[in-house]
Formats: structure tokens, sequence, C-alpha cells
């Protein structure tokens, strides 16, 4: 893709300074876009498949129209150093498409074509279907890993999504597109324990006294298996004692109130 950018700006006279071959240092003024652009409008998952790319097809149009016709934004003018003090002055904000329209050597068709493009598009819908379009590849997000199911495109609808800007400003907004928490989808495998042969024995000493500690339960562990158990092994059994005891047995709210009583 870079080929045709570069030849083109050789063309027009423009010297390309991103995303140059040996350079290095421009790279940052590249992936800086990902983050501040891509992730917030498309968010971290991975899409595939001919009607995710259409999702992002209605995405992406309706996103550039309603950046470069309606949203402004800053543009450098210049920058001083004064020490180890940089200094720095910017245009008035202005959407892109006013920049365009005020420079002279753009062609009088062209900034036509602009103003034509710009009187057909609406601000509310061009961010209606931006929402809908997330909310698409939201669900999509949703549902990879389960059964594939035949997804229907969401339509915009834009009713109600300009009755939702009422309290949207006050409750915040959090995008379809957004990184989701990760959660595990394959079973975990239970891994054998040198637990899993005495557990009985341990439940039947735990239902004789409640009370009994790890350290007490891994006494007596080591005077039947003396060969299997040794004072290394005290924490594994406090966690097997811990687990046994609040994980699945109703008494032990009941016990661990009265030690508590004692204690104050």
């Amino acid at each position: 893709m870079n080929d045709p950018v570069v030849d083109w700006c050789r063309a027009q006279g423009l010297e390309v300074t991103r995303s140059r071959a040996y350079r290095k240092n421009d790279q940052a003024w590249v992936e800086q876009k990902n983050g501040s652009i891509v992730r917030r409008l498309v968010g971290y998952g991975r899409f595939e498949g001919m009607a995710a790319a259409q999702a992002l097809a209605r995405l992406y149009a309706a996103a550039r129209l309603h950046t470069n016709l309606f949203q402004p934004s800053f543009k450098l003018k210049e920058k001083k150093r004064i020490g180890a003090r940089v200094i720095k002055r910017y245009h008035p904000p202005a959407p892109p498409m006013d920049r365009v329209l005020a420079h002279a050597q753009v062609a009088d068709e062209a900034k036509a074509r602009l103003r034509q493009l710009h009187v057909r598009a609406d601000p509310v819908l061009l961010l209606a279907e931006i929402r809908a379009a997330q909310a698409e590849l939201g669900e999509r997000v949703d549902r990879r890993g389960t059964e594939p199911v035949v997804p229907q495109p969401v339509i915009a609808d834009l009713d109600r999504f300009t009755a939702s800007l009422k309290t949207a400003w006050r409750d915040g907004e959090r995008r379809p597109t957004h990184r989701r928490p990760y959660r595990r989808r394959k079973p975990i495998p239970k891994r054998p324990s040198m637990i899993d042969e005495v557990q009985d024995q341990i439940c039947a000493w735990l239902d004789g006294e409640p009370s009994l500690s790890g350290l007490e339960v891994l006494g007596r562990l080591k005077l039947i298996r003396p060969d299997r158990f040794n004072d290394r092994h005290l924490r594994t059994v406090q966690r097997a004692v811990k687990a046994e005891f609040i994980g699945n047995r109703p008494v032990a709210a009941g016990v661990v109130v009265a030690a508590w009583s004692q204690l104050r």
C-alpha cells in the first residue's frame, strides 16, 4: 500500500516523512494512530470472514465522513525550544473540510464536490451508523468460540439513538467494541494432587473436629504416611483444609463466627 502513496507524493512534489525504510523513528508516528483511532473505534477483537469485512467497511465509511466533515482538530502552527522548555502554538480548531476549502491550491471543482457532500451528510445519522456497526462487531466478538450463527446486520435506528443521547453524557457510554475482560472458554484440566489419596481421611477428621488446623492435620498425615508427607507440605495441606472447610462445609460460617467471637 505504501508504494502508490510514495509515487503519488513524489508526483505532487511532497516529501514522505512517515514509515520510510531504514528510518525506525518514523514508525512511532504511524503506530500511535493504532491506539488513538483504530483501537478506540474498532476495539481489540479479531475479525474474520467477509461479513466482518463488510461491517468494518460500514464503520470506516461512516467514521471517515463524520471525522473529516464535522470533527474539529488542532494543527501545529509552530514549535520553539527555549532551553529544556518546548513551546507549541496551534491553529484554531477546525474540521479537515474547512482547511481543504481554505487551501488555495485545491481546485474549485473539488471544493464544490466537497460542499455538496457536506450538505448531504448528517452528523447524527453518521454517528448512529458508527454505533450500529460497532454493535455488530461487538456481537461477533461475544459469539467467538461458540456455535456458528448466521448474524443479521444491525440497522441504525435514528430515533432510538437520539433518545439515548439525553442520558449518555451523564451515565457514560461504553462502546460495544471496547476491550472485554479475558474469559477462558476451554475447561481447565485438573492436575493430580498428593491430597487426592488422603482427601477422604481429611474430611473424616474435620467432621469429628471442625476446629482442626492445617498444622495438626499435617502432623496426623506424617504419622500415617511418613514416606509421603513432611514439613515442606504444610502450605499444601493448609490450602486443602481451607478449601474443604470453607468451600464444601455448611458449618464453616458458624465455626468462623464462634472463633471470631472468642478472639474478640
